[in-house]
């Protein structure tokens, strides 16, 4: 397991929990720290001090990017949502050619775990004008109904692979580079994939691939922020404020919510077969 330390002010410290909010699985505060966040990934330890430890297999993300054959035209994919209880599953497709890599070169994008919501807000429309791009938003009761018949990896690739299919239906011809973060190995990918009548194939599977490819990084913006213009009308809708990621301040959020609304609304808003549910009680 890999240690990376690094020295941070207060404020920073707290936009990087805010920044990772959709990714925390469980977090505590061990004495003289401000937080312990666990995610998929790593854990990070926020001492009062201003040193943070980051612990984990693989902490090249916290590295700066180093971006590779960005010369060439290429495509990426990315998806969000999938470790958030509440909200839905999203997947973009984005195409960024040479011309509007050079109009986003200013810009700063990064993988969406990196950029803080408003700025995430900011660089979507302008990553939307120069970029042929398609978003797919899977909401909850559409989520619960297809998690009876296909699981999370295998929904992955079916969004994944129809966001390419939407670009070439859009009338746009897909780059010779296709770039896919990877969540699953390619030959476990196209196995799930077998059976549909348009399938992309070509693509390169590569981890970390948001923070390596300019393409992949657009679509995690574009992912993200359709992520928040959904969240956004499902607290406006419920006039409640939901919690992020799936730690114990999402079930305190769920039960609040199930006393307010009922069960069977859960199923309009959140991811049923995550353990919350459990312990929500519903």
């Amino acid at each position: 397991m890999a240690t990376l330390t690094k020295n941070m002010t207060k404020e920073e410290i707290f936009q990087l929990k805010n920044r990772l909010s959709s990714f925390i699985l469980k977090e505590s505060t061990p004495p003289y720290t401000y937080y312990q966040i666990k995610t998929k990934e790593c854990t990070i330890t926020a001492y009062t001090s201003g040193k943070v430890v980051f612990q984990g297999a693989d902490l090249s993300w916290l590295e700066p990017a180093t971006p590779q054959k960005e010369a060439q035209d290429q495509a990426g994919s990315d998806e969000v949502g999938t470790g958030d209880y509440f909200g839905p599953v999203v997947v973009a497709s984005c195409i960024v050619t040479k011309e509007a890599r050079e109009k986003l070169s200013h810009l700063g994008i990064q993988d969406s775990k990196q950029v803080d919501d408003t700025k995430i807000r900011k660089l979507a429309p302008l990553i939307k004008d120069v970029c042929p791009h398609s978003i797919l938003i899977v909401p909850n009761s559409k989520y619960n109904d297809m998690h009876d018949s296909c699981n999370m990896v295998d929904m992955k690739c079916r969004l994944h692979n129809q966001a390419y299919v939407n670009l070439i239906h859009k009338g746009y011809t897909l780059p010779k580079q296709i770039v896919i973060d990877q969540f699953v190995q390619e030959k476990i990918y196209y196995r799930y994939l077998q059976g549909f009548p348009e399938v992309i194939r070509g693509i390169t599977f590569e981890t970390k691939a948001e923070n390596k490819y300019l393409a992949v990084a657009c679509a995690s913006i574009l992912a993200r922020n359709a992520f928040l213009e959904a969240w956004d009308l499902m607290e406006e809708k419920y006039d409640f404020k939901f919690e992020k990621g799936a730690g114990s301040k999402v079930d305190a959020c769920g039960k609040e919510f199930v006393k307010k609304f009922g069960k069977e609304k859960l199923y309009q808003v959140a991811k049923l077969h995550f353990k919350n549910t459990q312990k929500i009680g519903a």
